[in-house]
């Protein structure tokens, strides 16, 4: 049984922003309000919060020269809006787990072992380590809880997770993990209720497309491969990473310019992508607006639904065939010309996109009579990390 007017807090740490909401504790955690930090580090760093119960958004500017002060302000602000009294419990998006499956209560052991992979993921878990070690200093009652992004795919097959390299590698951990499961997690839970149990155990593909983006193939509801690797910024080209690389041009880039493992990782994850094709933005909208007067702008688009439409086809071939095609995140669910520009040329492999419904970023997109349904589903992975923590916390509470 849950207490009554409890609440509970998801922080999506990263290293330039914290993502944070609050849920009032229920079989369906209800929102109460979210909001987020940005800039973390530069100038114009910003405090935004949107309630659910009001029209307006609350945001305003204020000083934090590094995570450990955004971090304390989020803290003292919560405190100040609620009292750690009503808050039961925080649920952390933790973005590497290794091979950890499902959601974990925060104790010393588990974080001494996020710390030991620090170097797996560089630009997300010291941030969220940071951000742990906090709370249970200013709130230590209350249960913390770790939801991993590598979860889902732990049900990958041993031949998707190993890489081409010495053994040796493979014994310290060095696989492919895959990310955003968390989102994944979410879109099978909406299709399963939506579309029904059959097409949820049917071949599918998840097209998790923002400033991040993933491909996962999905069969009898467990993933069997996915575009990211053993970190973050493999798989397809995304806003400023640069999805996977030929290992002679991160030698050739290091070697030539004289970068060291530190500038390297800042630029394939800061610096490449859209951003780095473009020279001008990482956001697909702003490319958009301008690809007819700046060719390079025009390439990372082209680039970009390109490499996607390449994924979608390879795990066809990993599925032997596709049922359904779900687009979610901030381009699949918001943009429909990259939706038509990915389906473009696949009518051989039975998919057919209504561009009307499209166009109106519709639920099925996908005609009438194409033999893939094609569908754009928005994610909600604050509220997937809000069921883990609930769960975890009854479970706490009733062993």
């Amino acid at each position: 049984m849950l207490p009554e007017n409890s609440n509970l807090i998801t922080i999506n740490g990263g290293s330039s922003s914290i993502k944070f909401a609050m849920y009032e504790m229920a079989k369906t955690p209800k929102l109460i309000f979210s909001g987020s930090i940005n800039r973390i580090g530069l100038n114009g760093t910003t405090f935004n919060v949107n309630y659910i119960d009001q029209y307006e958004n609350v945001g305003y500017e204020i000083y934090c020269p590094g995570f450990y002060e955004a971090a304390i302000f989020l803290i003292l602000w919560l405190k100040k809006q609620t009292g750690f009294d009503r808050i039961k419990c925080v649920g952390h998006r933790i973005v590497h787990g290794m091979n950890h499956t499902h959601a974990e209560v925060i104790d010393a052991t588990l974080l001494k072992e996020l710390k030991r992979i620090t170097d797996y993921d560089p630009d997300h878990l010291p941030a969220e380590i940071e951000i742990i070690e906090l709370f249970r200093q200013r709130c230590p009652s209350v249960l913390q809880v770790a939801c991993f992004d590598t979860s889902y795919h732990t049900t990958l097959p041993r031949i998707a997770k190993i890489l081409p390299i010495p053994r040796r590698f493979d014994q310290a951990g060095v696989q492919r993990y895959g990310f955003h499961g968390l989102s994944y997690a979410f879109l099978m839970e909406k299709l399963k209720e939506i579309a029904g149990a059959d097409r949820a155990n049917g071949r599918i593909i998840l097209a998790h497309i923002g400033n991040g983006a993933s491909i996962t193939a999905v069969k009898d509801g467990k993933s069997l491969d996915t575009s990211m690797g053993f970190t973050p910024a493999g798989g397809c080209i995304m806003g400023t990473r640069s999805g996977d690389l030929d290992p002679g041009v991160a030698w050739y880039m290091m070697n030539s310019e004289g970068m060291n493992t530190k500038q390297f990782n800042h630029l394939i994850n800061h610096e490449a992508g859209l951003l780095g094709i473009s020279e001008t933005s990482a956001d697909m909208q702003d490319l958009l607006q301008i690809e007819s007067s700046d060719e390079r702008a025009a390439e990372a688009v082209a680039l970009f639904c390109y490499q996607l439409k390449k994924w979608i086809g390879s795990f066809m071939a990993v599925l032997e065939g596709l049922d359904t095609l779900v687009f979610s995140g901030g381009i699949g669910e918001n943009a429909p010309i990259i939706r038509s520009r990915i389906c473009e040329g696949l009518g051989f492999a039975g998919i057919a996109l209504d561009e009307a419904q499209n166009e109106q970023n519709g639920f099925e997109i996908s005609k009438a009579d194409s033999k893939v349904k094609v569908l754009v589903i928005p994610t909600n992975e604050e509220l997937m990390i809000a069921k883990c923590a609930t769960d975890l916390y009854i479970e706490s509470k009733n062993s």
